[in-house]
């Protein structure tokens, strides 16, 4: 089969590997599509993320659907021809975390595409049976690649416990900062003001719902007493702007990881505010809730998706995310 290698800054290739043989817990899936997620383009770019390095050939993409086409012999849930959405990552299911339903925070996590784990930029993958999820009929396997970074706007909004009415400042319109205002709107409410730089993005967030967006860049945002923070950036300058602009009593989501330094913030002006800060880390117990409001219609998500390349052309497609981020808003590649 043909998988993508990362084998180094930029240099990305497709390759001939063998076909994975699935083990008798797992599934043997044709992969439909991939979404390029931003892990992935620094990855390429940078050659790590934090503490993860890239210090090895590394297969990318964990945003990913497919068909299943071989069943190990204890395989019950699934069958061949069952179209499926993979979820990532998966814990040790025996620490403390992973029994109580933490798995995202399991210190033994296996996760896609982060070193050393392969990902899904190959044609096709083994995965175990647990960690997948069916798609409906109403629900296409390029809607199903896009449920992973869904699942996290998801988690986003239920951690800041977004009510109907409320009014929530999200700070980024990339592709996690569209999906969490998605699921906030989902929550019920409408009243979502938006930030970033880039006038493409902004105008796709105008375009699903925003009532209000703010290029930053050349904009002030003059609007105070959010009660809801999502701060999908991760910047001192957007922290800022978390506590400044929240009403006393707010919650601030922290999503985004954009700085690697420590951020100085006036905690004395988040303890006089009584702010509730709360932090999410990728996703726990969200794709089932994911795909349901997908196939309800209250999350359209192929609304987000600006450009498909094929597989043959996955390094120009990485090349072109970087180059062309002023317009882009999801990239996903088609095996």
């Amino acid at each position: 089969m043909k998988v993508a290698i990362l084998d180094g800054i930029k240099n990305l290739e497709i390759k001939d590997s063998k076909k994975p043989v699935p083990k008798n817990d797992e599934v043997l899936i044709k992969v439909a599509y991939v979404g390029i997620c931003g892990s992935d383009v620094h990855y390429y770019e940078h050659g790590r993320i934090g503490d993860f390095i890239v210090d090895s050939p590394l297969i990318l993409g964990h945003e990913c659907s497919g068909e299943i086409i071989e069943v190990g012999s204890e395989v019950k849930k699934y069958t061949i021809g069952d179209k499926v959405v993979v979820e990532p990552g998966y814990g040790c299911n025996t620490c403390d975390f992973c029994k109580k339903g933490q798995y995202n925070l399991c210190d033994k996590m296996t996760f896609m595409a982060t070193p050393p784990i392969d990902g899904a930029f190959a044609e096709y993958i083994t995965y175990k049976e647990d960690m997948l999820f069916s798609l409906p009929e109403s629900m296409s396997l390029l809607e199903g690649a896009l449920i992973e970074p869904l699942a996290i706007g998801i988690y986003a909004a239920s951690k800041g416990k977004v009510q109907p009415n409320q009014k929530v400042l999200i700070q980024g319109a990339g592709c996690i900062g569209l999906v969490s205002m998605m699921a906030c709107m989902a929550y019920g409410t409408k009243n979502i003001t938006i930030t970033d730089v880039l006038d493409v993005r902004l105008q796709k967030a105008s375009d699903l719902g925003a009532k209000k967006v703010v290029n930053i860049a050349n904009e002030t945002l003059d609007e105070n007493n959010f009660d809801v923070v999502i701060d999908c950036v991760g910047l001192e300058g957007t922290m800022k702007t978390s506590i400044d602009h929240s009403k006393k009593g707010a919650t601030i989501v922290l999503v985004g990881m954009g700085s690697d330094s420590d951020i100085k913030v006036n905690i004395n002006r988040a303890i006089s505010k009584e702010l509730q800060f709360q932090t999410i880390f990728r996703y726990k117990n969200i794709f089932d809730i994911a795909i349901k409001l997908v196939e309800e219609k209250q999350i359209d998500l192929k609304s987000i998706v600006s450009n498909i390349f094929d597989f043959s052309d996955i390094k120009n497609a990485f090349n072109y995310v970087i180059k062309h981020r002023d317009k882009v808003t999801k990239a996903v590649i088609k095996m």
